[in-house]
């Protein structure tokens, strides 16, 4: 058995469960998120004690990873609609910005044209200046992919560091040809 599946996820006040066939619906603060779950694990919510059991019901080697699998993705679910997910990328270069209009995010990068990536339908998107943005939302997943998708538009590179990166990463840098010439 798992044992991170056998940890019942606590759920905090103001915060609706549902359970009905193989679905839950978490509803919070900050959104509502709903998961199918597999067959090989049963999900129950107990009102009384506000937390939410994952049980293994194939006793398989895949049971026992969906059973530590979606009792994770539940946690996060419950985490998500109380505090939110955020992610925030800086990018460093000259003439390097991005900006948001709308429903996109521009990110001048040094190509050619500026790049246009349409930003998904939960998720919130603040420029706090332009080398500067941060995303937020319920759907940690959807946090989490939306940010790699913009960090891969034009990676940091290890001779200068110029591109986008998470704030906080250190980009390993490397030394140039003309730095080992005497």
């Amino acid at each position: 058995m798992s044992r991170i599946g056998k940890k019942p996820v606590v759920v905090p006040d103001g915060v609706t469960v549902s359970v009905k066939d193989h679905e839950i619906a978490v509803k919070g603060p900050k959104g509502e998120l709903t998961q199918v779950f597999r067959p090989e694990v049963g999900v129950t919510f107990d009102a009384d004690k506000k937390q939410i059991l994952v049980e293994q019901l194939d006793q398989t080697r895949t049971g026992n990873a969906m059973h530590g699998l979606f009792r994770a993705l539940i946690q996060n679910m419950v985490v998500g609609v109380t505090a939110g997910y955020e992610k925030k990328l800086e990018i460093f270069g000259t003439g390097y910005l991005m900006a948001v209009a709308g429903d996109t995010l521009q990110v001048r990068a040094g190509f050619a044209n500026e790049i246009h990536k349409k930003i998904p339908a939960g998720l919130k998107v603040v420029c706090t200046d332009q080398q500067h943005v941060s995303i937020s939302g319920c759907d940690k997943q959807l946090v989490g992919q939306f940010a790699a998708e913009v960090r891969a538009i034009r990676k940091a590179e290890p001779y200068l560091g110029k591109g986008l990166k998470y704030e906080g990463e250190v980009i390993r840098r490397k030394e140039s040809k003309a730095a080992g010439k005497k």
